[in-house]
């Protein structure tokens, strides 16, 4: 393989290094308020055209099958939103005799009280060629669970209660999740012809924009003067949220893998990336709502500060690796399965 052969198919490495690199380098231009203005362009924009995208890209018997998958579903928003937050509570209890700092620690099972995110797990599993529609459904679905569940296991968890902001967050999802989604399928209906000629470059599409996104969040990151922790604790925290994520990522991969589980390799990845992601977009905000005017609020909100842009990076780095695992499942299904 040639060098611009190979340089055209690990583009999507190359400008993760680079906007990792560039949000290092000048993190005031994609930070919130900057000349990018994030908070307007991937907050609403960015995600409006990723769902809007995914309409466009879906044949709608697939969205409509994806719905139907109960199992699936269950499964996802079992592991995200009960099996995730309390395995975190049991693992913390473990932590706490440790010199970690104790807000930090109260910041992770924050984390995992948090809801899937809305463009993360739909890129990614886009990107490795798994079950999009069901990737998209169980994101937004999640995300609209989140709104309510989230602040009532951040109760139970760390006793912390307030009013969240139900119908305006509702709201914001819906404009941009649900609606980009129905215009993108019905604007497929009129143009199904030329889409399936043509075949134009959905995935670079999303690619793109979430390289956007793992810009700008990392902008956020390298800005925010409150992650001016002591070393240890900080290298401590990122290694532990890297391990949750390959070991949750792991745990899903086995239980969605096993004989009898009911489960295609594409579904495997929808499952792999959506039980295991985090929303920053719906997080950050309610934690400022649920611990206003706590003393400790920016040490609680640094534990999901790093997760998001992990969850990215290790997606991202794992795409080859789970794209090459489920391309050679799939044949060996086609090649064990008895003759028609």
């Amino acid at each position: 393989m040639g060098l611009m052969e190979r340089m055209r198919k690990e583009w999507f490495m190359f400008g993760i290094v680079l906007a990792i690199a560039g949000a290092k380098l000048e993190p005031s231009v994609g930070v919130n308020g900057g000349p990018l203005k994030p908070e307007i362009t991937v907050t609403y924009i960015a995600v409006a055209i990723i769902f809007f995208n995914s309409g466009l890209s879906l044949k709608t018997e697939e969205l409509t099958s994806a719905l139907m998958h109960i199992k699936l579903h269950l499964f996802i928003q079992i592991f995200t939103l009960a099996f995730f937050p309390a395995t975190i509570w049991l693992f913390l209890q473990l932590l706490s005799i440790t010199p970690i700092n104790e807000w930090l620690l109260k910041g992770l099972q924050t984390v995992g009280c948090m809801p899937p995110p809305v463009s993360s797990a739909v890129i990614l599993t886009k990107a490795v060629g798994g079950n999009e529609a069901a990737a998209i459904f169980n994101s937004a679905f999640g995300s609209f669970l989140g709104i309510v569940i989230t602040p009532l296991l951040l109760l139970l968890f760390l006793g912390s209660s307030s009013s969240v902001p139900f119908r305006s967050i509702f709201s914001q999802l819906f404009m941009t999740v649900v609606v980009p989604l129905i215009i993108g399928q019905i604007v497929r209906r009129y143009i199904k012809e030329w889409l399936e000629r043509r075949k134009p470059p959905f995935g670079t599409v999303s690619s793109s924009v979430l390289l956007m996104i793992i810009y700008t969040t990392f902008c956020d990151t390298f800005s925010n003067p409150n992650i001016d922790l002591d070393k240890f604790s900080l290298i401590v925290i990122v290694f532990i949220i890297f391990s949750i994520q390959l070991s949750f990522m792991l745990l899903t991969f086995i239980f969605s893998t096993r004989n009898n589980s009911g489960f295609t390799p594409a579904d495997t990845v929808a499952i792999i990336f959506c039980s295991t992601h985090k929303s920053l977009t719906l997080g950050i905000p309610m934690l400022k709502i649920v611990f206003a005017g706590h003393e400790h609020l920016s040490l609680i909100s640094v534990p999901l500060l790093i997760y998001h842009p992990a969850q990215i990076l290790l997606g991202s780095v794992l795409v080859p690796t789970i794209k090459s695992w489920m391309v050679s499942r799939q044949k060996g299904v086609k090649l064990t399965r008895p003759p028609v």
